[in-house]
């Protein structure tokens, strides 16, 4: 008996030892790393986290500013007369006022003129009275330009005229004719100035007497 159990343990000792030692022989299973285990995805890569950058409580200057060259100065601006205006302070003469002097129907006129003269080539060359009908009642001829007398004075008469007769005293530029100041009114009622329309005796300027020469 005692025999028979030592056979019987020494087949199992034959036959359990190649077992185990195919059992020490699998192989062990591989390793994978998080980078190239078959199937998984790689890592995210997290960005550093970005650092806070500082901020101004300042007020940002927004206005813009016009470069001094090209500044708009406003004491330059001016008015720019009416192109009646301007031409009438460049072309023609203007009665600025009238003095009357003497006795009814002799009367003596004292009239200042302004006038843009530059020599006989234009000058004021005569003012006159005319009545409300536009008919000459005096004409006084000035002989020569005033170019360094501005305004000036030039008397004249007599004129035969009633007290309360309404009357237009108005000068005359050569060559431009009439189109300045006048001063209308009376030796009762006094002169005031007045405007008058172009078309207002404009061919007295062809009715004797007229100038003969311009002296300088």
């Amino acid at each position: 008996m005692v025999r028979i159990e030592m056979t019987l343990l020494g087949l199992v000792l034959l036959l359990g030892i190649p077992a185990l030692a195919s059992c020490s022989s699998i192989p062990a299973s591989p390793t994978f790393s998080s980078t190239d285990r078959p199937g998984t995805q790689p890592a995210a890569v997290t960005a550093p986290a970005e650092r806070d950058l500082p901020t101004s409580t300042e007020p940002v200057e927004t206005s813009t500013k016009i470069p001094p060259e090209t500044a708009v100065d406003q004491n330059s601006i001016t008015t720019t007369p009416t192109a009646s205006a301007a031409m009438a302070d460049t072309l023609f003469a203007e009665v600025l006022s009238v003095d009357v002097s003497g006795d009814e129907n002799a009367y003596q006129l004292l009239v200042e003129i302004r006038s843009p003269d530059t020599g006989c080539e234009q000058y004021a060359d005569w003012w006159e009275v005319v009545s409300q009908d536009g008919d000459l009642l005096y004409r006084r001829i000035l002989t020569h330009s005033h170019v360094s007398e501005q305004p000036f004075k030039r008397s004249g008469g007599p004129v035969s005229m009633d007290a309360d007769t309404l009357v237009i005293v108005r000068a005359h530029m050569h060559p431009h004719g009439y189109g300045g100041m006048a001063f209308q009114g009376s030796v009762e009622r006094g002169f005031e100035p007045v405007q008058l329309d172009a078309s207002f005796a404009p061919d007295l300027d062809e009715i004797e007497p007229l100038p003969t020469g311009c002296a300088f």
